[in-house]
């Protein structure tokens, strides 16, 4: 695994949930909670800059049976606007159950339903980091990932 910061992003159709990991991809933290709308794109690709991020892992919401709906297309949408605004790699990596798993790890620390609409976004994006980086130390992030070429670059 090459050093350097990654991004967990858990795209939303109101909010989109940030993480980021140390540069030797061993932890992953939240980070921040960014607006889904206008600017949300380069607001990611900004968290990424100023982090010297090396890849963001946006989580693709696959139904239980493996099929992408309505919001794999959204976030396969984002994925492709951050790519063009950011030199980092650029992958999707399927996101089942990252907000359950987050809710229930929020629960278990305490926090109510109503307090953890707050922050429900960014740990669902370190559980998706989390499973990024557990994939990318076993050297799987070609089989289990999807990557967004840079449109220009011939990526």
């Amino acid at each position: 695994m090459d050093a350097g910061v990654r991004l967990g992003v858990d795209v939303g159709s109101v909010r989109i949930g940030v993480a980021a990991s140390d540069p030797d991809g061993i932890m992953a933290f939240p980070v921040e909670t960014v607006t889904t709308g206008e600017g949300d794109a380069e607001r990611v690709a900004a968290i990424a800059s100023d982090r010297n991020a090396i890849a963001i892992f946006i989580g693709l919401p696959k139904t239980l049976r493996g099929g992408e709906g309505t919001s794999a297309a959204m976030a396969e949408e984002f994925a492709r606007r951050v790519a063009e605004l950011t030199s980092a790699d650029v992958r999707l990596i399927d996101e089942r159950f990252s907000t359950t798993t987050a809710s229930r790890a929020l629960t278990g620390a305490g926090r109510s339903a109503k307090k953890q609409r707050q922050v429900i976004d960014q740990a669902a994006a370190v559980v998706i980091l989390e499973s990024a980086l557990d994939v990318d130390r076993r050297g799987n992030l070609g089989i289990v990932t999807k990557r967004i070429p840079h449109e220009g670059n011939n990526d």
